[in-house]
């Protein structure tokens, strides 16, 4: 059975994937294939139903919910970091300051919008993020992914989007960033199968991180390397990548219901209602 994975270039990603791709994980009569594509592109063609499993940001889940099971696996959550709002040093934002996002349909954007509602938004690549602020395109940016261990001395940080998170949601919960769906048009037993498969996937990932990490270098398949790859990693792509937990699964049922309440979905949802349902395997074989 042919399965395309799409993902992020970032090197969470990369990581939590090419184990499968080394051929280092048992996959069946699976004939997996990946593309990759920047993350609001993925978020706009899972909203087409493109792919058959698909990373997205968790904060457009609810728009298709209906299309897509989230999977329990390749997860990325904050725990004290995420994304961050910078600036140039010594200027002041004023209240309605031009920033760059890094797409509509991102975490981070939902949870910006709630905080700068009267920021002036524009989106564009994250990639070109930086230098937008760099050359005065706009007053500030959110950097995401590897950008915000690495960016120019002359920038600093005026918001950490992980202090957003718990200005709206409280204490004691990791910041829900992205994770992984699966098309409902394949079957049941079939898609419980696959996420099994992306869970194995990110288990020997962790396992054999060094070498993962020095295979993913020597091919040039990360932006980043040595110390801050194994950082980044650490970050976003550790065990807690793996499977996840009743304390993610609560993060991500207040992320949506803060943005139900703030009217930026049609209704709560219980997150536990759109996994896929793993008793079906045993009532099938009774």
């Amino acid at each position: 059975m042919k399965i395309q994975i799409a993902h992020s270039p970032d090197a969470d990603d990369i990581f939590m994937y090419y184990a499968i791709k080394f051929g280092w994980v048992e996959t069946k009569d699976y004939n997996f294939s990946n593309i990759s594509l920047d993350i609001e592109t993925l978020n706009k063609e899972a909203l087409k139903g493109t792919c058959d499993v698909t990373a997205i940001s968790f904060g457009m889940y609810p728009l298709i919910k209906e299309e897509y099971a989230l999977l329990r696996t390749a997860i990325s959550f904050g725990e004290g970091y995420g994304p961050k709002l910078i600036r140039r040093k010594g200027e002041r934002l004023k209240r309605n300051f031009r920033v760059a996002l890094s797409g509509e349909h991102t975490t981070n954007a939902l949870l910006f919008r709630l905080y700068y509602p009267d920021a002036r938004i524009t989106y564009m690549d994250f990639l070109e993020i930086e230098e937008a602020v760099l050359n005065g395109t706009v007053d500030a940016g959110v950097l995401i992914h590897e950008s915000i261990l690495n960016y120019d001395e002359s920038l600093e940080v005026e918001k950490e989007i992980w202090d957003i998170w718990v200005a709206l949601a409280g204490e004691g919960l990791p910041l829900p960033l992205g994770g992984m769906a699966i098309r409902r048009s394949i079957p049941l037993n079939r898609a419980l199968e696959i996420e099994n498969i992306l869970i194995e996937g990110v288990r020997v990932a962790n396992e054999k991180k060094e070498l993962l990490c020095k295979r993913l270098e020597e091919e040039h398949l990360v932006r980043i390397s040595d110390a801050m790859l194994r950082k980044y990693l650490d970050m976003y792509a550790s065990n807690e990548s793996i499977e996840l937990s009743a304390l993610q699964i609560q993060a991500l049922n207040k992320l949506y219901e803060i943005s139900f309440k703030n009217r930026l979905s049609q209704m709560p949802i219980a997150i536990e209602d759109y996994l896929l349902p793993r008793e079906y395997t045993s009532l099938r074989m009774s």
